[in-house]
């Protein structure tokens, strides 16, 4: 993935999605050798759509902003021009994390 991530931080991309586990996790934005910066790419994981959760991990990665690991829910992405927002959001509509607006790269 190292060559993925570094083509991708090269094209100043924002933010990255990934959907494989049965949890939720925000990343702050950091380069490709997760070092923390604002010019780098805040990454998702979003697996909270209708399966049984995974407890999220005690050491967590430095760069860990939130998660949740108990909630069926559905991340909003807000896409403006030269900004990004987010919402992730339950089914009753009750906003569990959210962020924004943040400028693009």
């Amino acid at each position: 993935m190292d060559p993925l991530w570094d083509r991708l931080y090269a094209a100043e991309a924002d933010v990255v999605l990934n959907g494989h586990d049965h949890d939720y996790e925000r990343f702050a934005p950091q380069t490709p050798g997760a070092v923390p910066s604002a010019a780098g790419i805040r990454e998702f994981v979003v697996g909270t759509g209708g399966r049984g959760h995974y407890a999220l991990l005690e050491a967590k990665d430095p760069n860990f902003e939130f998660g949740n690991e108990t909630d069926f829910c559905a991340l909003l992405l807000h896409l403006a021009d030269g900004s990004y927002s987010w919402e992730f959001v339950n089914p009753s509509g009750t906003v569990l994390d959210s962020g924004g607006p943040v400028s693009c790269n």
